[in-house]
């Protein structure tokens, strides 16, 4: 069985185009679109990856990643957040958050691809 990722966009053009892209690698890709739930869905999921974007409808990409990395079983889990939003206030508040990886959309297939392949190997 492929690799899981929890993939919270709530773009559904961009979340469709990313589902594409890493089911076509073989991965199984769970997707979200609203952060309210997303923390308690990761946690039962226990995916591989969590691509997870800044701007979200009932809880913002921030909180998520403060919940997730405040709970010792997704501690290390490898958060790979998008936004796009690439001011350098908001690359410096994921990393202080713990984020895994950031990247500006819009992104290349290519760069994506090799950013999840980067955490997951």
């Amino acid at each position: 069985m492929g690799k899981h990722v929890v993939l919270v966009e709530d773009e559904q053009n961009i979340a469709e185009a990313i589902r594409f892209l890493l089911s076509n690698e073989g991965w199984r890709v769970e997707m979200l679109a609203n952060g309210s739930s997303a923390v308690e869905v990761i946690r039962k999921a226990t995916p591989d990856l969590v691509m997870l974007d800044v701007m979200l409808p009932g809880k913002s990409g921030f909180e998520i990643l403060h919940e997730l990395r405040a709970d010792p079983a997704s501690a290390e889990l490898p958060v790979l957040m998008l936004t796009a939003r690439g001011q350098a206030r908001d690359r410096e508040m994921a990393e202080k958050a713990g984020v895994s990886r950031f990247m500006t959309k819009p992104f290349s297939n290519a760069e994506m691809l090799d950013a999840v392949r980067a955490l997951t190997c």
